[in-house]
């Protein structure tokens, strides 16, 4: 199939693309193209006007913002994969990244466009929520922000007003003895996830658990943190008995999504795994252990 009939703008700044999305509320902003461009094509979507804004200048960067990682929302996937920066200070990031569609789909997709289509399955929005991220963007001329865990609000939906444009996101970056853990479950490796999990820990001196942060994609409409099990299991061991029964509890009472891809009962059966194998890969990283393949 093809798209439906649209117009097509290219924005010399991020104030003029803010104008055109509130000149049409039909019109949607096009950086990479990877979400957008399939869904225009299978009548998902059907905007009347797509802002291109991959020209703005200043709209790609990744660099270090004090306590924190910044990131323009035109940087393209594949430049996260290679930045060293990224590799040092969001290693959880670092490690999912290469678990986004193939190599192509990386040259082109944007870690703004990812975040702003929402999909509950994209790695993106399971690194945001879990690391913490804070989202920039523009409207009416004016700069505000939003926490990555009050931004997205469903299945391909998000806070953003429909006048905004995303400029960029911050991720705080942990400092001490830091362990991270990352697994999904896809049809192919390039396919969005059943189910994903994401874990970063900070283990004391002792080896205790200092901090974890825990997040859960593709199981529900939208990535999830289980806040519960991450206090149950803040000043422990992180032993395989306790974190299956904080992981298990907090997954217990969720509406797991059910579709053709998967049931909800599979899904819940699966985040359970997922995460209690995040957590230990997590603290074996942080100890400087070997991690085994599951």
């Amino acid at each position: 199939m093809k798209a439906a009939p649209f117009e097509y703008s290219r924005a010399a700044d991020i104030d003029e693309a803010c104008a055109w999305l509130a000149a049409d509320e039909n019109a949607r902003i096009i950086a990479g193209g990877q979400t957008l461009v399939p869904m225009m094509a299978m009548r998902l979507a059907r905007p009347t006007r797509l802002v291109d804004i991959n020209r703005i200048a200043g709209l790609s960067y990744i660099r270090a913002d004090g306590d924190a990682i910044a990131i323009g929302a035109t940087t393209r996937q594949c430049d996260l994969e290679r930045d060293a920066l990224v590799a040092r200070d969001l290693p959880l990031m670092a490690k999912a990244i290469p678990w986004i569609g193939h190599a192509a789909t990386r040259a082109r997709g944007t870690i703004g466009g990812s975040l702003s289509n929402a999909d509950p399955a994209a790695e993106q929005a399971l690194m945001a929520v879990t690391l913490d991220a804070v989202l920039n963007y523009r409207e009416a001329g004016k700069t505000a922000e939003i926490k990555a865990r009050d931004f997205f609000i469903g299945p391909m939906v998000t806070a953003l007003p429909a006048a905004a444009c995303l400029t960029g996101v911050r991720y705080p970056v942990w400092r001490g003895k830091i362990g991270i853990g990352f697994h999904e479950v896809n049809a192919r490796r390039s396919d969005f996830a059943f189910v994903s999990a994401a874990v970063q820990v900070e283990l004391g001196a002792d080896g205790m658990c200092k901090r974890i942060a825990i997040g859960v994609g593709a199981a529900t409409d939208f990535p999830m943190r289980l806040d519960s099990a991450e206090a149950q299991l803040t000043g422990t061991m992180l032993d395989a008995a306790a974190v299956k029964d904080a992981v298990t509890q907090a997954l217990a009472d969720i509406e797991a999504m059910d579709d053709l891809h998967a049931s909800a009962a599979y899904r819940k059966r699966v985040a359970v795994s997922l995460a209690c194998r995040a957590v230990a890969d997590a603290r074996a990283s942080a100890l400087g252990e070997k991690i085994h393949a599951h």
